[in-house]
């Protein structure tokens, strides 16, 4: 084969390999993301189920800097997730989190909980007024809101304010499905409670 007719396949083709391998790379770090997301939710009902059991806080993995403190169902939307203390970004990694300058999970005041879009909190987009959501406590209290508002926030000029008592709250990015990341707009899921059991 011609030396020339060589270089210029090999140019040809290297570019498609090596845009194949750039295509790779990112396909496979969205997938270790959802991956670990999932992975989480196993190791995190363990952890829950520890809790459920005795009352206190369990460590879903020995360097674990959180543990689990709920667990949200969505019914129509087949979701079940465990709540993590605190919503830093680390934890929000592994599954929602508990906003710790709001209510304590135990009262009936405004829970706040947050959550990524693109991972645990990306059923919010398909959630609808009047929907149910369960929210079960450590001391295995269930409590079931009905979704009431659903709002879009820009977090540097709006204010969430507390809602009162029997009040929960779900925040994650907006919009679903954006290549912006830590934009400045909050969807908002609000629900009252109806009852507990």
């Amino acid at each position: 084969m011609d030396r020339t007719l060589m270089k210029k396949l090999l140019r040809k083709y290297g570019v498609i390999v090596a845009l194949l391998t750039i295509s790779l790379v990112a396909f496979g770090q969205a997938g270790y993301i959802k991956a670990k997301a999932i992975l989480a939710q196993h190791l995190l009902s363990n952890a829950w189920e520890q809790t459920l059991k005795d009352g206190k806080p369990h460590k879903p993995w020995s360097w674990a800097d959180t543990y689990p403190v709920a667990k949200l169902e969505a019914p129509s939307q087949n979701v079940e997730q465990i709540v993590l203390a605190g919503a830093s970004g680390r934890n929000l990694a592994f599954g929602p989190g508990h906003v710790l300058s709001s209510s304590p999970l135990t009262e009936k005041g405004h829970i706040v909980l947050g959550g990524h879009r693109d991972t645990h909190f990306e059923f919010l987009q398909y959630v609808k007024v009047g929907e149910p959501l369960r929210l079960t406590n450590k001391k295995g209290v269930t409590m079931t809101y009905e979704i009431t508002a659903l709002e879009v926030h820009h977090i540097e000029k709006d204010v969430l304010y507390d809602r009162g008592e029997n009040q929960l709250t779900l925040i994650t990015c907006y919009p679903f499905n954006s290549l912006e990341t830590g934009g400045p707009l909050r969807y908002l899921v609000h629900a009252t409670l109806s009852n507990n059991s």
